[in-house]
């Protein structure tokens, strides 16, 4: 299974899903939709390289404010269609975290609350991308992990992608959160340590966040619908997204 970053000096979590298997024996068509962490990160020396990508839509779910602290978007060259859907994500406070539960009770909790309070934004997140007019397109966070994580795992599904390769696509984004870290401690050698929950992305979340979806609306797709994504949008994902 191809999984593999597209390195960039102050982008770590780049990639292309091309390649990915599906359970139809079909595969994610290469060159057409990419996950990453903050593309606000590209500087002008990365224009031609990252040009090379065609990248026309990026997707960005962080909040203005979050937008504005963390370096602003990615810049105007790196597409031709900017979207900003900040997702409705639940605060996550150190306070909740507990030692003893562990980083993948705590993320488990957290993904769940945002399933219930960013349904809306998934859903009109996944039908832009459901657009054949934003293609080629990449979808971002900050970090590429939570909820990068989280529309890529739904999208995946949509496509047939089957479980464990979707939860192998999550997990490897912990490779990428370690080239940030050591940067990090290269250019801010004095910042305190990140906390614990935000150096692993364990398999078992992305698992057990698709299961009680499924578990509490029957399916990925049900759950989707409830929030406004259509079975035209569902068709036009496969169209698109499969070779």
């Amino acid at each position: 299974m191809p999984l593999e970053f597209i390195d960039f000096p102050r982008v770590f979590n780049l990639r292309d899903l091309g390649g990915l298997p599906t359970r139809g024996g079909r595969a994610v068509r290469p060159g057409v939709l990419y996950r990453s962490d903050n593309l606000g990160g590209l500087t002008d020396d990365d224009r031609e390289r990252f040009a090379a990508l065609g990248v026309r839509t990026i997707i960005d779910l962080r909040q203005p404010k979050e937008i504005e602290r963390h370096g602003g978007r990615a810049p105007a060259w790196a597409c031709e269609t900017w979207h900003n859907v900040a997702m409705n994500n639940p605060a996550w406070r150190p306070e909740d975290y507990s030692d003893s539960d562990g980083p993948v009770a705590y993320l488990i909790a957290r993904y769940h609350e945002a399933a219930q309070a960013a349904g809306p934004d998934i859903a009109r997140t996944i039908a832009l991308l459901a657009d054949p007019a934003h293609t080629p397109v990449a979808v971002h966070c900050l970090g590429g992990r939570d909820r990068t994580g989280i529309i890529i795992a739904l999208v995946e599904d949509l496509l047939g992608v089957p479980d464990d390769v979707i939860a192998a696509d999550y997990h490897f984004t912990e490779r990428a959160t370690r080239r940030f870290m050591a940067w990090h401690r290269t250019t801010r050698p004095d910042a305190p340590d990140l906390v614990p929950y935000l150096d692993v992305t364990p398999a078992e979340v992305i698992l057990t966040f698709l299961r009680e979806l499924r578990e509490e609306y029957g399916s990925v797709e049900a759950y989707l619908k409830g929030h406004g994504l259509t079975d035209a949008d569902i068709a036009s994902l496969r169209d698109i997204y499969l070779d």
